[in-house]
């Protein structure tokens, strides 16, 4: 009796030594390790990759925002401030609990098949927006013009970049906007448009956040 008592003692002792061990290494030492390497080779990575503007943190790189009007009285779903270049399409087009859009604390897709007729409802309803919103009076949008970014929100909903060719559609309606010209910002949209990672990894893109600051900054000037 005394042997099996003092022999659990013992195994018990170990474990506890073990734990305490482990929740040091793995728990204290391990991550103070790797959040001191990441400060000192890749701080701006480590912090968020936030972006600042005016001397002030206004978002982060890799997490795209709104940009939309304040809600009017009795308005539920704000409208878009169209002088803004706009990302993906929100709440995963439709209304779904899972894509929230830009909002952290859940995200997703609406994990609807390409044959739902649900989503084919919510695509044709974007790009007539699309059409509507981005066409003006010397430069009409052609539907054949909308690309796929346009009409459907990313897997996260927290996508920050655009096509590039998503961002020239939108040039006109935001020249027009903000007192600009085409050719104006059609040239930052250049200046912005990101190339493939590596060379060959995924698209060009455009990420809005940096692409409507260099807008404020263009249309502050002129």
């Amino acid at each position: 009796m005394n042997t099996s008592v003092s022999t659990a003692a013992r195994l018990l002792g170990a474990g506890l030594r073990a734990l305490l061990v482990l929740t040091l290494i793995t728990g204290v030492l391990y991550p103070l390790a790797v959040t001191g390497v990441a400060q000192a080779l890749f701080p701006g990575k480590a912090d968020g990759s936030q972006v600042e503007a005016g001397g002030r943190v206004v978002g982060s790189s890799l997490i795209g925002q709104a940009y939309n009007l304040p809600l009017k009285k009795g308005q539920e779903t704000p409208e878009a401030d169209l002088k803004w270049f706009q990302g993906r399409p929100a709440n995963g087009l439709g209304t779904n609990s899972v894509n929230t859009r830009y909002e952290l604390i859940l995200s997703g897709a609406t994990n609807r098949s390409a044959g739902n007729e649900e989503l084919f409802g919510w695509v044709k309803a974007a790009k007539a927006a699309v059409v509507r919103d981005n066409s003006v009076p010397d430069h009409p949008v052609d539907p054949d013009e909308v690309p796929a970014d346009a009409v459907t929100s990313s897997a996260s909903g927290l996508d920050p970049d655009i096509s590039p060719r998503y961002a020239r559609l939108q040039a006109h309606r935001v020249a027009d906007r903000n007192g600009l010209t085409a050719a104006q910002v059609n040239r930052l949209v250049d200046t912005h448009t990101e190339g493939r990672t590596l060379g060959f990894i995924g698209e060009p893109r455009v990420n809005v956040l940096e692409l409507n600051i260099a807008l404020r900054e263009l249309a502050a000037k002129d």
